[in-house]
């Protein structure tokens, strides 16, 4: 499949599900990787942060809640029209083009985005999104993995289209992330289908 077609498919999904992502409940392990991150960006004197995947703004919210200038993208545009009715400064944009000046921000955050992204991709988002992060800025990164890696397509059902995800191994995305910085954290909790969510903390180059 190739990346227009890819991200066609993603914004049809995420299209249709955007309001009821508004108020569909976050894991807790989430939400207190979240907290600890805005803490590190705190303790840093960090003042700014780059959401790569906004969805309907949940993250956004909170973290420009904690008083950081908050900036995301996303490919859907009725997640971004839903970021703005909420204040959130927020653009159509594929992570593979983000529409910004290299080391523009302090800090990065993307949650279950790069699950989208095909290996065969991936060096490209990552380097997109290091570009305009600042050297040494912390990169917050969220997806689904696997004990094995493998790359499938979904379709639940529902009507709106299929989704591709590349779900990874840890060793694999730890790999991966290493290629771009530090590794200064990396945890994981559990999820559903056999699959578990992996969260890193990446110290830019």
């Amino acid at each position: 499949m190739n990346r227009a077609q890819l991200e066609a498919d993603l914004v049809t999904y995420y299209d249709s599900e955007a309001a009821e992502r508004t108020v569909r409940a976050l894991p807790p392990e989430r939400e207190a990787a979240r907290s600890s991150y805005a803490d590190l960006l705190g303790r840093e004197n960090r003042a700014s942060v780059l959401e790569i995947g906004s969805g309907p703004g949940r993250d956004g919210v909170a973290l420009r809640d904690t008083g950081l200038r908050y900036t995301g993208v996303d490919l859907a545009p009725e997640s971004v029209a839903l970021c703005r009715q909420e204040g959130l400064d927020v653009h159509v944009a594929s992570v593979h083009e983000l529409p910004f000046e290299d080391d523009a921000f302090e800090a990065g955050w993307t949650m279950s985005t790069l699950l989208h992204v095909p290996d065969t991709d991936l060096d490209s988002a990552l380097g997109e999104i290091v570009r305009v992060l600042r050297p040494g800025a912390p990169l917050a990164v969220g997806v689904w993995g696997a004990a094995q890696s493998r790359e499938e397509t979904w379709d639940e059902g529902t009507g709106f289209g299929p989704r591709f995800f590349s779900l990874r191994s840890d060793a694999d995305l730890r790999e991966q992330l290493a290629s771009y910085g530090e590794i200064e954290e990396f945890r994981t909790w559990p999820g559903h289908g056999g699959l578990h969510y992996q969260w890193a903390v990446l110290r830019c180059r």
